[in-house]
């Protein structure tokens, strides 16, 4: 079963998105009406807040980042919005079942979170110089570190494939 409804608005944008063979895609909002036999919102017209790529909360961001993209461009004079594939490659490795992060997930973690350094320490209760550390390999997260952050990315819906990007 997909994760969005078969009765939500956007599950015919979600189902298009799953089902396409490109890594990047640019739509206008009026092809996304007919797509999903309906009106966007007024928002979706006049803020890019409507387009941001959020883990909970909005309909339609989880119709786009369940079918495996994010938003990359938001055009509201030419009325577009361009859906891409994330594209950071990382490798998982595991110990067991425990999930081993290293600078190239924690990075793709906070990357498809759409969340800046900053925003990432304070969901998971460290300082932002830890997330940057832990970016640039200085530092690696500890076992119970690793736990949250495993938590936090299946809540986002992050992909634990070995090779994301394939």
């Amino acid at each position: 079963m997909s994760p969005v409804k078969p009765d939500s608005k956007y599950f015919p944008l979600y189902e298009f998105l799953r089902t396409l063979g490109t890594n990047q895609l640019t739509l206008s909002f009026e092809a996304i009406e007919r797509m999903i036999a309906g009106r966007l919102p007024a928002s979706a017209l006049k803020s890019r807040s409507f387009w941001s790529n959020r883990s909970h909360g909005a309909l339609q961001a989880s119709a786009w980042m369940d079918a495996g993209f994010h938003v990359r461009a938001v055009n509201l004079v030419k009325r577009e919005v361009t859906f891409a594939r994330p594209t950071i490659r990382y490798q998982v490795e595991r110990e067991g079942t425990d999930i081993l992060w290293n600078a190239a997930m924690v990075r793709a973690l906070r990357e498809h979170m759409d969340v800046n350094q900053a925003e990432l320490a304070q969901i998971l209760g460290v300082r932002q110089q830890t997330v940057s550390e832990w970016e640039t390999g200085v530092y690696q997260p500890t076992r119970g570190r690793s736990k949250h952050l495993t938590m936090v990315a299946e809540k986002a819906k992050f992909p634990f494939k070995p090779n994301p990007t394939d």
